[in-house]
C-alpha cells in the first residue's frame, strides 16, 4: 500500500509546521516549527493558549515589564512550548520593526537566547529569525559568529538568498505563496501549471543554485497556497507548511515523485554581493520590493496586536 503524500514527502524534505498552535503540532509531529508575530497573534487567541498567557503577563507585571516587554518574553514562552513538542528546531522572529536596525536585532537576537536559556532551552534548538534586509543579514552575519543560528525569512529574490548564503546564514526561508500571488495580479492570471508557478521556480532556482555552489545555508519553502506547490518542491531541504494543507497532504494517496536533489559536483563560486549591489538588484526587482516592504508592514502590525492584547489581559 502506498504511503500518504505526507509520509513520502517526510522521506525526502523535512516537513516543518508552519504554526504556533500547540494542537496541530502535537497531531503532525513535525521536525521542527516556524512562527511569526502572525501566527503568534493566531495561538494567543486561542482558549487553550490562555494559561501561558496570563502566566506570562502576571510574571512581567510582577516585575514592572512594560506591555511591550511582555510581549517580548510571551513569544518566547511559546517557543518553550513548542520546544518540548518536536525533536528539532523552533523559531523565533526578531521584532519586525527592527528590521532596518542591524546594532539593534543584534541585541534583540541575544536577548531571545538569553531568555531561552533561563527557561532550560539551549541556543542549538533555536533559530532567530530575522527579514532579509541588508541590515537583517548583517545582524545574522554577527549572531552565526556568535554560535547563533539564524533564519532569513521574507526572501523574494536571489540577491537576498545570496547575501545571506554569503552571511553564514544557517537556513533561509523563500516566500512561494506571496511570489505567485504577486505575479497573478500583476500578469491577471488565476493559476499558474505548478512548475511554471513563479513561486515554485523562485524557489528551484535558489536551491539548485546553492547546491551548485555548494553553499550549505538550509532552503526551506514557506506560504504556500496549495498542495500542488508543495509537491512541485518535494526534495527541497525543508518545507513549512500551515497544518490545513498538512491535513490535505496526509489524505492523499498516490506516489509523490522527488524534484530536487543535491548535487555532487560544484561550480564556481559567485563573487559576493556588496551593499550597492544588493540594494540595486532588490530596486529593481518590484516584485521583491513590494513585497519585502509589505511583509515586514504586515508582521509589525501583527506585533502591535499583539502588545495590545498584552494590555487588556
Amino acid at each position: 500500500m502506498t504511503a500518504n503524500t505526507l509520509d513520502q514527502l517526510r522521506q525526502m524534505t523535512t516537513v516543518v509546521a508552519d504554526t504556533g498552535d500547540v494542537d496541530a503540532v502535537k497531531r503532525y509531529a513535525p521536525v521542527d516549527c516556524t512562527t511569526n508575530p502572525s501566527l503568534i497573534l493566531k495561538a494567543a487567541q486561542d482558549p487553550a493558549s490562555l494559561d501561558v498567557i496570563n502566566a506570562e503577563v502576571a510574571t512581567g507585571r510582577a516585575k514592572g515589564l512594560s506591555a511591550e516587554e511582555i510581549c517580548a518574553t510571551l513569544t518566547v514562552a511559546f517557543g518553550v512550548t513548542l520546544a518540548k513538542l518536536v525533536p528539532g528546531r523552533v523559531s523565533t522572529e526578531v521584532d519586525a520593526c527592527l528590521s532596518f536596525d542591524t546594532t539593534a536585532s543584534i541585541a534583540r537576537g541575544r536577548e531571545i537566547i538569553a531568555d531561552y536559556a533561563t527557561r532550560g532551552v539551549d541556543k542549538s534548538r533555536i533559530l532567530i529569525k530575522l527579514a532579509a534586509t541588508w541590515e537583517g543579514i548583517r545582524a545574522a552575519e554577527v549572531l552565526q559568529k556568535e554560535g547563533i543560528d539564524c533564519n532569513l525569512t521574507l526572501v523574494f529574490s536571489m540577491a537576498q538568498a545570496l547575501g545571506s548564503a554569503q552571511a553564514d546564514a544557517f537556513l533561509i526561508s523563500p516566500f512561494v505563496g506571496r511570489i505567485t500571488d504577486w505575479y497573478k495580479k500583476a500578469e491577471g492570471c488565476e493559476s499558474y501549471p505548478a512548475d511554471e508557478d513563479p513561486g515554485v521556480k523562485s524557489v528551484r532556482e535558489i536551491y539548485r543554485g546553492f547546491k551548485a555552489e555548494g553553499i550549505d545555508t538550509i532552503v526551506m519553502g514557506a506560504s504556500f497556497r496549495n498542495i500542488e506547490q508543495i509537491k512541485a518542491l518535494a526534495g527541497c531541504d525543508n518545507l513549512t507548511i500551515a497544518p490545513a494543507l498538512l491535513d490535505e497532504l496526509e489524505n492523499e494517496t498516490g506516489e509523490l515523485t522527488r524534484v530536487l536533489s543535491p548535487v555532487s559536483e560544484h561550480s564556481a563560486v559567485t563573487p559576493a554581493l556588496s551593499e550597492a549591489d544588493f540594494r540595486y538588484q532588490i530596486n529593481a526587482d518590484p516584485m521583491a520590493t513590494e513585497l519585502m516592504a509589505s511583509g515586514i508592514r504586515s508582521f509589525d502590525q501583527d506585533h502591535q496586536k499583539l502588545i495590545a492584547l498584552v494590555k487588556n489581559v
